[in-house]
């Protein structure tokens, strides 16, 4: 009885308190169109709805809280202005969008905001030209799938998604949406670090992604550029750093894919006709398998990538080939040529074949066994003396003899992570586990 008494008590305060805040919505609606609401530190109660261009600053002292329901702050307007405040305690429902904000307009700012506790964290619908920018942004403390996105756009052209730092979190998705910029993010813990579907013509640089099951993954989105994005550790049986599907016109460079199950997946990529993917510079590192091919593909053009101390350079599901793309000039750290004459390039061209370890990649109960010794063996006899002829994966005619760090990026690596918490100009640890390796 006196248990139940306490609990009851407990949920009363609860209610009470969240109660006693108050709603901050007869302020906005004093507002003028065009006008700083400059918000008196505290903590106010949401939902609110914004519904004229009006700028919101809560001067990193102002806390909205919907008390779990609906969205914390909608945007029905364009040019208005969200910044500095905190968001948190939205709804639970995935069928609303429960969010952090809800954008329904354009030419809207929403910037150096803490969004948490929300199950979405921006969600832009139908809405154009907007800037969401130095946000911090987690979702509620769900299993990964039941989370939210922490950034969504649906049917939304020219925004720019910047410098955003994203937490566990689902997804940040991108659908039937063009020429959107997303740059100098940070996402760790997700599902997906940046998902497209149905979009084109999206710009992606700078960007980092941790510990996500797929660090970008792009399905049916052509004419997208990913250039210079750090994907490290995604792990797990679907772990994959850049994965591509029936995506053409693709522009991939002097990106660092490292630590994952897969680096690249590469699904009936490009699709459209008469179109290619160009992958130049890139460092696929310390993967399971560096690139995965899921068909007998071609039109993919690789130069001047790196590939170094993976498990398997390149797979081909169902045991086809890869050379119907092209390589030229890339690097293979188990090349076995010489370079007589020290121009950098390879005498004699670098050979993949398929030899007896293919046993791991055809049956899926061998993939257990895949790197053991008992393999290991199976395959240097093949090699040493092959039964039948071994299939041709590659050949790439002009292999690159030697690689530093400094060639990978053709600069001193400038991680997007120091910019958000490193200003002593240390490197990260990421960076310090690459030059050990690399150098």
């Amino acid at each position: 009885m006196i248990l139940r008494f306490i609990c009851i008590s407990l949920i009363f305060l609860s209610s009470s308190s969240y109660a006693n805040f108050p709603p901050l919505q007869p302020l906005v609606d004093k507002v003028e169109k065009g006008s700083v609401l400059v918000i008196p530190p505290g903590t106010y109660s949401g939902p609110v709805i914004v519904s004229e261009a009006i700028t919101l600053d809560g001067q990193g002292q102002v806390t909205i809280d919907s008390g779990g329901k609906g969205t914390v702050i909608l945007l029905d307007t364009d040019g208005a202005v969200i910044k500095n405040l905190r968001l948190t305690n939205s709804g639970e429902h995935h069928n609303d969008l429960d969010s952090g904000v809800q954008v329904r307009g354009n030419f809207n700012v929403i910037k150096n905001n803490v969004i948490d506790n929300c199950l979405f964290g921006i969600d832009l619908q139908q809405a154009e030209n907007n800037i969401v920018k130095d946000n911090t942004i987690s979702s509620k403390d769900d299993e990964l799938g039941m989370r939210g996105d922490a950034i969504r756009l649906w049917y939304s052209f020219e925004n720019k998604i910047t410098h955003n730092t994203i937490n566990n979190t689902r997804d940040m998705v991108v659908w039937y949406s063009k020429n959107n910029v997303i740059k100098n993010n940070v996402t760790r813990g997700g599902r997906y670090g940046l998902h497209f579907m149905y979009s084109q013509y999206n710009d992606v640089q700078n960007n980092e992604y941790y510990n996500n099951s797929v660090g970008i993954f792009l399905m049916y989105s052509d004419g997208v550029v990913i250039k210079n994005n750090t994907i490290s550790h995604a792990t797990g049986a679907a772990g994959v750093g850049i994965g591509f599907k029936e995506t053409s016109d693709i522009t991939v460079s002097d990106n660092k894919v490292l630590f994952s199950s897969v680096g690249l997946s590469i699904d009936v990529s490009p699709y459209q006709p008469d179109t290619k993917n160009h992958f130049t510079n890139n460092l696929i590192a310390f993967n399971g398998i560096g690139i995965r091919f899921l068909a007998n593909w071609k039109d993919n053009i690789f130069k001047n990538n790196h590939f170094k101390a993976n498990i398997t350079q390149i797979i081909v599901s169902g045991g086809k080939t890869a050379n119907r793309n092209e390589w030229d000039g890339n690097y293979w750290d188990d090349y076995e040529g010489f370079d007589l004459n020290r121009d950098n390039v390879g005498d004699t061209p670098h050979d993949i074949y398929a030899y007896a370890d293919r046993i791991w990649q055809d049956v899926p109960s061998a993939q257990f066994y895949k790197g053991s010794a008992m393999l290991e063996l199976i395959d240097f006899l093949e090699r040493l003396a092959p039964f039948s002829e071994p299939d041709l994966i590659l050949r790439d005619k002009t292999p690159l003899m030697d690689v530093s760090i400094t060639a990978v990026q053709h600069e001193q690596i400038e991680s997007t992570e120091s910019k958000h918490v490193h200003t002593s100009g240390e490197a990260t640890e990421l960076e310090k586990k690459l030059q050990r390796y690399l150098q």
